[in-house]
């Protein structure tokens, strides 16, 4: 535990250092900035411009449908807002700032305000996630109401921008005196991003949550972005400028962070899958035969013949602990077949020992199975000679575990026992749990039997 903690302590301290050096040299370029005007370059590219913002709505875009399906995974409200204001900001750039460039028409001052006040509405959702707790138990469509109450909340207020007509105050073109309400908006939109940077920092602090450094770091960078268009706001014209830029990087360390963040995301619900099956197998195997074991000493204390129960617990006590060794397999993600085909000789043992069935068990140590694979295929074993020892009055069963010479792995049981009408095949609970169990592998299951000629069943593995 102190090795663990070590490391978060080194983590966050590297963290840190990389945010004061980031901040110390984006605040010396903008104190030069504003002591020297003749830094303020800005250059006539509106081509440029356009494949900047362009690209940045669209990464926008993408770290929300990232931050989106992590949602989808684990339920977190911080991801619900994150993507909602993602998906804000970029569609309020894509309708209002690109789509009149791309039709040819130039940017209104009804659109130019309202893709301002769409980046404020989004960066606002954005900046307030980190401090959200819990989880959405209505998740279904959490997204898409929130995405659409935003959208009609900026068309709202697009149509009434609009119907302002030529009293609305257009965005100053570069050159002329910058008024008070733009220099008041993009403060409150430096400030909000302020706060981005400070709540996301300290979700990391706190939490460790990856995805927080890495939006910590990028909101740090808009938010010397969002100084540089306090300063020369160049939000309707078709100049490129250093906060472009800046932006630019912003939304590569976006990118970034949300996709480690999605990969962390997958393998966590791929463990918890895991660990519910494992949960199943456990109930369906060892909790039946420790069951067993309670059941005939119950029956020993209440004064059944010792020579018959004895051997009974006996039995299911060997078989119990078979179950809690495969579970131990189970849960581990050795790949291989030396365990699997350890635990899986050990169970035909524990079957044959009363001596009534013989089993030929035979396994291709060169074959590859998936932990999923060696589970599954154990529980089809098991289920199948189940059924042999029970039901075929056979004394003789092969299990074969292999692959053919272009590649198809397989696995047959097959028993010298009375068979049965093949129109029988689905009327068995054995057979239908053998049939689920190959489906949830992609596996390919079929059955063979004519009365007293014995039984063949194959599992064909996905390639």
């Amino acid at each position: 535990m102190a090795r663990g903690k070590n490391e978060t302590r080194t983590e966050y301290q590297s963290w840190l250092l990389g945010e004061i050096l980031l901040a110390g040299l984006l605040g010396a370029s903008l104190a030069l900035f504003l002591n020297y005007p003749v830094l303020r370059t800005s250059y006539d590219l509106p081509e440029l411009r356009l494949v900047l913002q362009t690209t940045m709505a669209l990464a926008g875009g993408l770290v929300a449908v990232l931050a989106g399906a992590r949602y989808s995974t684990e339920g977190r409200r911080v991801d619900l807002l994150l993507a909602t204001g993602f998906f804000v900001t970029s569609l309020s750039s894509a309708v209002f700032a690109i789509g009149p460039r791309f039709s040819g028409h130039e940017v209104r001052p009804a659109e130019s305000w309202a893709a301002l006040i769409g980046a404020i509405l989004g960066m606002t959702l954005i900046a307030a996630a980190p401090f959200t707790r819990g989880r959405s138990k209505y998740r279904d469509w959490s997204i898409a109401n929130a995405v659409a109450a935003a959208a009609i909340t900026l068309f709202v207020a697009w149509s009434l921008l609009r119907a302002l007509g030529a009293a609305l105050p257009g965005l100053n073109p570069p050159g002329e005196q910058q008024p008070f309400y733009l220099t008041g908006a993009l403060a409150l939109q430096a400030f909000v991003t302020l706060v981005a940077v400070v709540g996301w920092g300290v979700r990391f602090v706190r939490r460790g949550d990856d995805l927080a450094r890495w939006l910590a770091l990028g909101f740090t960078l808009m938010l010397f972005a969002a100084l540089h268009l306090v300063f020369q706001p160049l939000l309707a014209s078709s100049l490129v400028s250093q906060g472009d830029f800046l932006r630019m990087l912003a939304f590569i360390l976006f990118l970034v962070g949300a996709w480690r963040a999605i990969q962390f995301a997958e393998f966590g619900r791929a463990v918890a899958e895991e660990r519910a099956r494992v949960a199943r197998e456990i109930h369906d195997g060892l909790a039946q035969y420790l069951f067993a074991v309670s059941t005939h000493a119950a029956m020993l204390e209440a004064g059944a013949p010792i020579e018959e129960t004895v051997p009974r617990i006996k039995e299911a006590a060997v078989l119990a602990q078979q179950e809690a060794r495969f579970a131990i397999l189970a849960l581990s993600s050795a790949s291989g077949t030396a365990p699997f085909d350890a635990a899986l000789r050990r169970y035909v043992d524990v079957l044959t020992a009363d001596g009534a069935l013989e089993v030929d068990l035979e396994v291709d140590r060169t074959i590859r199975l998936a932990p999923d694979e060696q589970i599954e295929i154990f529980r089809i074993v098991q289920e199948g000679l189940a059924n042999v020892r029970k039901h075929s009055n056979a004394t003789r069963s092969e299990v074969t575990i292999g692959q053919r010479p272009f590649g198809e792995r397989f696995v047959t049981i097959t028993d010298d026992g009375d068979g049965f009408d093949g129109d029988e095949a689905d009327a068995g609970q054995g057979l239908k749990n053998m049939r689920a169990r190959a489906a949830s592998i992609e596996g390919g299951f079929s059955l063979r039997s004519t009365p007293g000629r014995g039984t063949a069943l194959e599992v064909v593995l996905r390639t």
